[in-house]
């Protein structure tokens, strides 16, 4: 008898073992393309699955509202197996509406969210249009012209690979007063003689070293990775940390008071500097050049493209600094965002500070890029939200595609990078259509 009790008391053990397991929370619209017109209705689902299967009796929290404002809808509810369908309500004119779901559990937080778009090829950007624009910049350019480049271009060996050979450049710059800046980056060239293509990759946000895209040089193409922030990009890590969050901790607003001390005046016109290296090299074939980037780096590719007439194609992934004047008027602008608070140490709602903006907006660089150019983001982007990247994709005036992955937020997913990096290298090459 004592046997058999030990025994149960095993099995019992074995199999009323704890499980734990991450959390998903789905949300999902009432339509499969998230789209509808100013008026309709919509209706989340929400879901909370576990190892596969749906979660019933856990209490979810949902709020409902245009993105990155304040929720009309917060309420919550309890899951069963089958979900839950609620009313989003509507939108009376373009932009998106969010469903943000969170279901606690274990002490933590697992959240989800999906994004219904209403007639987005319709919104407009907030942002005004200085008159004296081209100006401004045509004038930064000049000034720019008359600092030697100064190429210095040293080998780095162990970045390279059989077809490429790769080097970290250090070229001089505009500076943020009277003395010249230096703009460094990764040059990437084909081993092989010839005649190539060449690509500029701008970075997104951050502080951090650079590799050089070896890859694509190797499919032969002369690529350029390049930082902003005039340090060299081949140090330590632990460099760029410190900096990150010393330094250059909150880069993007650093003189905002004023268009000619603006952190990005610097950076844009490097941009433009990184293009007279790239068209100076001996193995350019004369007429490809092209710059692609993501985040920071698609609103990098788009003031480029609207700055630089050399620019003959780009390719930028969810653009940031566009239209971040939307939030003066209730609704989503682009990262960083410093319009958002209206109060405090992180409000930045000060008129020298709105009249800066508008010199660095993507959405009026947009209005200015004449060159072919794909696009891509998702609908779930809280970093840069859509209505802010349509803001700047609707007033493209030059041949544009929007290739749309819509559950993604601020990241992408193998299949988009690869159906980017095809567009690139069929335009480099001579062939790509939109």
């Amino acid at each position: 008898m004592l046997r058999f009790t030990f025994l149960s008391f095993v099995a019992l053990r074995l199999f009323a073992q704890d499980q734990i397991g991450t959390i998903q929370v789905r949300v999902s619209t009432d339509r499969p393309d998230w789209r509808y017109e100013p008026g309709q209705p919509v209706r989340f689902r929400i879901v909370a699955v576990r190892n596969g299967h749906a979660l019933s009796g856990v209490r979810v929290s949902y709020r409902i509202g245009p993105e990155m404002v304040a929720p009309r809808i917060e309420q919550s509810a309890t899951l069963t197996s089958d979900g839950l369908t609620v009313d989003g309500g509507t939108m009376n004119e373009p932009g998106f509406l969010r469903c943000i779901a969170t279901v606690e559990q274990n002490g933590r937080t697992y959240r989800g969210l999906a994004t219904a778009a209403f007639r987005p090829e319709a919104i407009q950007p907030t942002q005004k249009d200085p008159a004296d624009f081209d100006e401004f910049w045509a004038t930064g350019k000049a000034a720019l012209a008359k600092i030697p480049m100064d190429a210095k271009v040293t080998p780095l060996p162990e970045y390279g690979n059989a077809q490429a050979d790769c080097y970290h450049v250090n070229l001089q710059n505009i500076g943020m007063g009277a003395a010249p800046s230096r703009f460094y980056g990764v040059l990437c060239e084909p081993k092989t003689p010839g005649r190539y293509p060449a690509l500029l990759s701008v970075p997104g946000a951050g502080v951090r070293p650079y590799r050089g895209l070896a890859a694509i040089a190797a499919r032969g193409v002369i690529t350029l990775q390049v930082g902003i922030h005039g340090i060299p990009v081949t140090m330590d890590q632990s460099v760029y940390d410190s900096l990150g969050a010393g330094a250059l901790a909150g880069y993007n607003t650093f003189g905002l008071d004023s268009r000619d001390r603006y952190y990005y005046r610097r950076v844009y016109l490097g941009c433009v500097r990184a293009n007279d290296f790239l068209v100076s090299h001996p193995k350019w074939d004369g007429e490809h050049l092209a710059v692609t980037g993501g985040s920071q780096g698609g609103a990098l590719s788009i003031v480029t493209a609207g700055l630089d007439p050399r620019v003959k194609g780009l390719a930028a992934y969810y653009p940031a600094l566009a239209d971040v004047t939307g939030y003066l008027q209730n609704r989503a602008g682009g990262w960083p965002h410093m319009f958002r608070a209206t109060e405090g140490p992180l409000a930045h709602r000060s008129a020298e500070k709105i009249e800066t903006s508008r010199y660095y907006d993507v959405v009026n660089f947009a209005r200015r890029v004449k060159a072919p150019g794909l696009y891509s983001w998702g609908f779930n982007d809280e970093t840069c939200p859509p209505t802010s990247m349509y803001s700047a994709y609707n007033v493209i005036p030059g041949q544009k595609k929007l290739l749309l992955a819509l559950e993604t937020g601020h990241n992408n997913v193998p299949e988009q990078v690869a159906e980017v990096e095809a567009w690139l290298l069929r335009f480099l090459k001579g062939s790509a259509r939109n």
